[in-house]
């Protein structure tokens, strides 16, 4: 069953994030895919996260249909103009990838180009319904198109260290859904409550919510995110439980499996962000029993 299917029918899906090299060897990106392929739902694939050059989303998402694997690439309006970013879409259609995640374009300050220029000729809701559009026939000028493309878009939620923040996030959230966006992706849950007291506060929105879990490879990567991300909800119960493991990456990958198997009950799908580590994707997937 498609992913579109699956969130029309209101079905748990399974995600994975698999980063594309930084080079032409796909050797590791494919193989990490096969380890599990009809154990997800879909593999999601990035496009040069944090400003840092790679191959792109869309050779990425190819590769992952020539697998047999339906696959979900990220668009961003920092690196491309509306023109780039219609025609990416529309050739991402004709090579089979359908679904498409309106990602929050970060900024630049984590780039291995810090020369490079941002672009952000539209935003995130402009691009939304760019998509909307083409779907309809047209491009964002009005001009018909000569075959129309198909999209399952979705959208991101970016991290929220307070409820101020939390409200102006779900408005914008709600402007992305009127764009166009059917999914919404969420940060990192590291605290099931507080994620159910999101869930709580996001449920108007009236599409999937789909919860992101990191996995934690190390008691210094866990202490970082608790320090440094706004909103982590990192607990210090969380921090003590990695800190006595005898075996650390072992704990992270426990805490990560044991979270998704959390999320079955509490939204309807769930990403899996490991962020380098996509070879222990099937550990934690045994973890989740999925």
């Amino acid at each position: 069953m498609s992913l579109q299917k699956k969130l029309s029918s209101k079905e748990f899906v399974v995600l994975a994030e698999m980063h594309t090299p930084k080079g032409v060897n796909i050797a590791r990106l494919v193989n990490d895919a096969r380890r599990i392929k009809g154990r997800v739902d879909a593999i999601i694939v990035p496009d040069m996260d944090n400003g840092i050059v790679r191959m792109s989303a869309l050779a990425g998402g190819v590769l992952m249909r020539q697998e047999g694997i339906e696959t979900i690439i990220h668009m961003y309006t920092r690196d491309r103009n509306r023109l780039a970013l219609q025609g990416d879409a529309m050739a991402a259609h004709v090579l089979g990838i359908s679904n498409i995640v309106v990602v929050h374009s970060e900024d630049m300050d984590q780039s291995d180009h810090r020369e490079a220029q941002r672009v952000t000729d539209i935003d995130e809701v402009e691009l939304l319904e760019g998509l909307r559009t083409l779907a309809s026939g047209k491009d964002m000028e009005g001009f018909e198109l000569d075959g129309v493309p198909s999209f399952t878009t979705g959208c991101t939620i970016a991290p929220c260290e307070n409820d101020k923040q939390l409200a102006k996030e779900l408005e914008l959230a709600a402007k992305k859904i009127e764009a166009g966006a059917s999914f919404i992706i969420t940060p990192p849950v590291f605290d099931t409550e507080r994620f159910a007291a999101f869930m709580e506060k996001a449920k108007g929105l009236g599409v999937p919510i789909i919860p992101t879990v990191f996995l934690l490879k190390s008691l210094a990567i866990a202490q970082y995110i608790a320090n440094s991300e706004p909103g982590a909800d990192i607990s210090d119960e969380l921090i003590r439980r990695i800190r006595k493991s005898s075996d650390r990456e072992l704990e992270g990958i426990k805490i990560a499996g044991e979270t998704v198997a959390a999320m079955k009950t509490m939204a309807q799908g769930v990403k899996i962000q490991t962020l380098g580590w996509e070879h222990k994707l099937p550990e934690i997937l045994d973890v989740a029993a999925i």
